[in-house]
């Protein structure tokens, strides 16, 4: 294998994927897994946890699994005690757990308000300083992926979705990443964070029912959305040393979308 190549090699190296057990978390988890990586996968529902873990099972890939609901803190406490228990450490997490809500500003649910932020902020905070405080600054290396959107770059045009919190929220996870990426890096961690697109995921699709694939590629270049494959190689990158230089970025990988 050539030293180039060798820079995406994941062998011996451990990961922690939340909402991991389908759509872009389970994506996520084929690449690091097919790449040498011991992945651990959690989500809220065990039958959907058995599902992935055998799936990725199959494919030659060390995996594990745990049920829990990041966005709730004691969910979080059992969750990290799980993973270090099976794992020893953490090398790579992916923070993919998130939620959305749809409704119109004026109208939004406090309560939806609250579930989404809780989900998509507050709980990936505590997960990701758990694991540094635990694994990643006391062996001083860490790769920390945080799953943006491209919704956290911009606004909704008029017309179309509703979904402030969303948005809001994946912005703030934005700044959440080039924040501590500029704290922890004296710790030997990088943190970056992937925006996807639309891509075909449970979570998405209501949208895509509602507005038509269409629609949503109109003013994609590549005209096209995502695929099972997509999200893999940006993955990869800041998962593995070919990214170890780069800290504090947001990757869109949206076809071009946000780019026009």
């Amino acid at each position: 294998m050539s030293a180039t190549r060798n820079m995406f090699d994941l062998d011996g190296r451990t990961a922690l994927i939340t909402g991991g057990s389908r759509g872009l978390g389970l994506q996520m988890a084929e690449a690091l897994g097919d790449y040498g990586a011991r992945v651990f996968i959690s989500a809220r529902k065990s039958e959907d946890l058995d599902k992935a873990r055998a799936h990725l099972a199959a494919r030659g890939i060390a995996v594990d699994s745990f049920a829990a609901d990041t966005g709730k803190e004691e969910s979080i406490e059992l969750l990290v005690n799980a993973a270090l228990e099976k794992l020893g450490h953490v090398d790579i997490l992916i923070n993919n757990a998130g939620a959305s809500w749809g409704a119109a500003a004026e109208d939004y649910p406090l309560e939806a308000w609250d579930k989404v932020f809780d989900l998509n902020l507050r709980g990936v905070f505590l997960l990701t300083q758990q694991i540094a405080r635990r694994s990643m600054i006391p062996r001083k290396y860490g790769r920390i992926i945080n799953i943006a959107s491209i919704a956290g770059l911009r606004g909704n045009p008029p017309g179309a979705m509703k979904t402030i919190a969303y948005n809001t929220s994946k912005a703030a996870l934005i700044n959440f990443t080039r924040t501590l990426a500029g704290e922890w890096g004296a710790h030997g961690i990088t943190v970056n964070a992937l925006a996807p697109g639309f891509f075909p995921t449970r979570m998405s699709r209501g949208l895509i029912e509602s507005m038509g694939v269409n629609a949503l590629t109109a003013h994609a270049p590549l005209q096209r959305l995502g695929d099972d494959e997509d999200l893999k190689g940006a993955t990869l990158l800041f998962a593995s040393e070919a990214g170890k230089h780069i800290t504090g970025q947001v990757l869109a990988v949206d076809g071009g979308v946000s780019a026009v």
